[in-house]
């Protein structure tokens, strides 16, 4: 028998309906949740509040701690960190995402107070704070040492009782401290300011035991490097066992191991100075006296080189008188000198007289007037000769001289080209012919080749 199917029946959400109920699902499942990831996206608004994403190989997870709960943080969360929080979950409406609300957080594999050592330790060496040229030297032999310490431990008097071996007489300044817990970093920033402001001590030793990373928390606080580094008084660390390290021991002029090496590096040993001094009074004495022999021995020696000041002075008037008369002796000599010079000038001169001078070239004037007039006369006379050759050479080579001969010069007509060779003329053709005295103009009446002529020629023989 077949029946009528029923739908069930639709609940319609509204986007609002279903982002509350899905906010009240995960907050009432989940109020508080330990998670752990890596961070990305970390970010500070104005508000102060730590916005970041927690994702791991898998997934990722909205997640923001509030100022409130990250002001107690010891260490600040960094992009790639690993860290563990604990938080309850939150849907924000408007945008319709999940995320994660942190009350606590803290680093994964790494203690808290660690991380924050270490980034304190990181930020102060980037400020300077730990370098070696802001570091002050200790005094060598301090009159008054200070101590910030708990004036009730075991640390005072192991102080007290190196120095009173290492040198009893010193004056020791105790300013009682907290050095753990609560308040105890403001009380030792305080007992070093106060120190400064009274400026009585040679060297502060900021001291205290042994103790695990949270004991020791006060000396690697950032209130108390900056009051250490502040100081203009030498300070000394000596916190903890010497394989404990605080941020007090960088920034403090000199680290000591441990307080009993502390005061061993503030003074020396009281006995050892008294040895020194004796030894060293002794060999300034011994210095002083042959110092002292040296100088009466010179004394000695002056005094025997010291002649009576009549002798001197008689001595004196005689090199005076020696030198007078080698002066005068010079003197009359470099006259001499300069007379006989002058002698021979001014017969020089005499020699040299003007009218002499005049004289002598009127002589040369002569002579080289003749020579020049002789020169001269034989010069044109060989011209003469030159040019009656070149002429006589030039009369033989002149055409002219040819044509009075009986030659003749042969052009023909009308281009006026001088005829060599018959073959350059024909019969009949009218040709120029140049004699002696004039020239005519001739036809060709018979051309004779050159064999013609030579027969001719002989035939005339």
């Amino acid at each position: 028998m077949d029946t009528d199917f029923i739908p069930p029946e639709r609940r319609i959400f509204t986007v609002t309906e279903l982002t509350q109920s899905i906010k009240g699902l995960l907050e009432d499942t989940y109020p508080f949740v330990w998670v752990a990831g890596e961070i990305s996206n970390f970010r500070i608004p104005v508000s102060g509040h730590f916005y970041f994403t927690l994702k791991d190989p898998g997934a990722q997870i909205n997640a923001v701690m509030f100022r409130a709960q990250n002001r107690s943080l010891r260490f600040r969360p960094e992009d790639g960190m690993a860290v563990l929080g604990m938080g309850r979950l939150n849907v924000y409406e408007p945008k319709g995402v999940y995320q994660i609300i942190i009350e606590y957080l803290e680093p994964q594999g790494v203690g808290i107070l660690q991380l924050a050592f270490e980034q304190l330790k990181a930020k102060l060496a980037a400020e300077g704070l730990f370098d070696e040229k802001q570091k002050r030297p200790l005094p060598f032999l301090p009159q008054r040492i200070a101590v910030v310490t708990s004036p009730t431990g075991a640390v005072i008097r192991d102080i007290m009782h190196v120095i009173n071996r290492r040198f009893p007489n010193v004056a020791v300044e105790i300013a009682p401290v907290k050095v753990q817990g609560e308040g105890a970093a403001e009380e030792i920033a305080d007992a070093l300011q106060l120190l400064n402001e009274m400026s009585d001590a040679d060297v502060i030793v900021v001291a205290r035991g042994g103790g695990s990373l949270e004991d020791l928390q006060a000396f690697n606080s950032e209130l108390v490097a900056r009051a250490i580094f502040g100081s203009h008084i030498p300070v000394v660390s000596a916190v903890g066992h010497e394989t404990d390290f605080t941020i007090a021991d960088f920034t403090a002029d000199v680290r000591a191991p441990t307080p009993s090496a502390a005061a061993e590096l503030i003074l020396p040993v009281k006995e050892e100075l008294l040895r020194r001094i004796q030894e060293i009074r002794g060999a300034l004495k011994t210095a002083m006296y042959q110092r002292f022999r040296l100088l009466r021995q010179r004394t000695s020696q002056l005094t025997s080189r010291l002649v009576h000041p009549s002798r001197q002075l008689a001595d004196y008037r005689l090199r005076v008188d020696d030198a007078l008369g080698r002066i005068l002796r010079g003197l009359s000599r470099q006259l001499d000198e300069k007379r006989d010079r002058l002698n021979m000038i001014r017969e020089r001169l005499g020699r040299c007289s003007p009218q002499f001078v005049v004289e002598d070239l009127g002589v040369l004037l002569k002579h080289h007037h003749q020579t020049l007039f002789t020169g001269m006369q034989f010069f044109l006379e060989s011209r003469k000769g030159i040019l009656r050759t070149t002429v006589a050479k030039l009369n033989a080579l002149n055409p002219l001289a040819i044509l009075e001969r009986g030659y003749s010069v042969t052009q023909t007509l009308p281009d006026y080209a001088l005829v060599k060779d018959v073959r350059q003329v024909s019969v009949g053709q009218q040709v120029n012919v140049t004699v002696s005295r004039g020239a005519m103009v001739c036809r060709i009446e018979s051309v004779h080749p050159e064999d013609a002529v030579s027969g001719w020629a002989l035939e005339r023989k």
